[in-house]
């Protein structure tokens, strides 16, 4: 049996802390630190209350009206004293040369006569406008005369008219007064039968007398006759109505008034 000695270990400190890890942890205990402070500090001033409600405030405005600003006044210019003027030395007499007096210029003579071409012209343009003038006054003269004489002519008419209707009424009112007698009705008698077949043909006339009332009077036949035609024109007479004559406003009779009855075959 064999056996192995082995020595013993010895024991082994450990390595001390270097200075930068001394300075780490120095930075971060003073950072913890602050952290701690600053978080005390909040606690310590948080509001426990509820806040209030937050103050309105009213801003006023006033509007001010300012006066335009004055223009500016332009510079003045600066007065600069000019210069004295030498004395100018006289001439003398015999240096001085006579002026020739300057002739005035002669007149183009077709200058001259265009101008008094022109002048008359214008002077023609003159007397023409005046004659149209006085021709237009004496137009608008004569139109106002004629009107007046229309309206003359006018009245006159209206004055006839009116006198021809004065006469015509005053001849009405006197055929009013004093008319003759005229017929309205007068109806025609009848054909006689036996002449009408024998084919007898022939006048009759009657003569009456026409009452104040414009009726027929006594009529009775006249001259020659048929007959057959007598009793007819006599029936045929009476019927008849006339207007009655008037004499200075009353009606009158009329006396022999004779109708002729013709009796024909067609």
């Amino acid at each position: 049996m064999s056996s192995a000695l082995m020595p013993a270990p010895g024991l082994v400190l450990p390595a001390l802390p270097g200075r930068a890890w001394l300075r780490n942890a120095g930075a971060a205990a003073v950072a913890v630190g602050l952290h701690a402070l600053v978080l005390g500090l909040l606690l310590s001033q948080w509001p426990s209350d509820t806040p209030e409600p937050p103050q309105v405030r009213t801003l006023t405005t006033r509007l001010i009206s300012l006066a335009p600003p004055a223009p500016p006044v332009p510079p003045q210019p600066e007065v600069v004293a000019a210069p004295p003027v030498p004395p100018v030395p006289p001439v003398p007499l015999e240096l001085v040369k006579p002026v020739k007096p300057v002739e005035a210029p002669k007149p183009d003579p077709r200058l001259q006569q265009q101008k008094l071409e022109q002048a008359a012209l214008a002077r023609k343009r003159v007397q023409e406008q005046k004659r149209e003038e006085q021709r237009q006054e004496q137009q608008r003269l004569d139109q106002q005369r004629r009107e007046a004489d229309a309206q003359a002519q006018q009245q006159r008419l209206a004055e006839q008219q009116a006198q021809a209707a004065e006469r015509a009424r005053q001849a009405e009112a006197a055929a009013a007064a004093s008319r003759q007698y005229l017929p309205i009705t007068k109806d025609a008698p009848d054909y006689p039968e036996r002449a009408l077949d024998k084919g007898i043909q022939g006048d009759c006339t009657v003569s009456y007398r026409v009452n104040p009332q414009g009726r027929v009077e006594n009529p009775q036949v006249v001259g020659d006759c048929h007959p057959l035609f007598v009793r007819p024109s006599l029936v045929a007479a009476r019927t008849f109505r006339y207007q009655p004559r008037v004499v200075d406003g009353q009606a009158v009779a009329v006396e022999g008034v004779k109708n002729t009855f013709h009796y024909r075959i067609e």
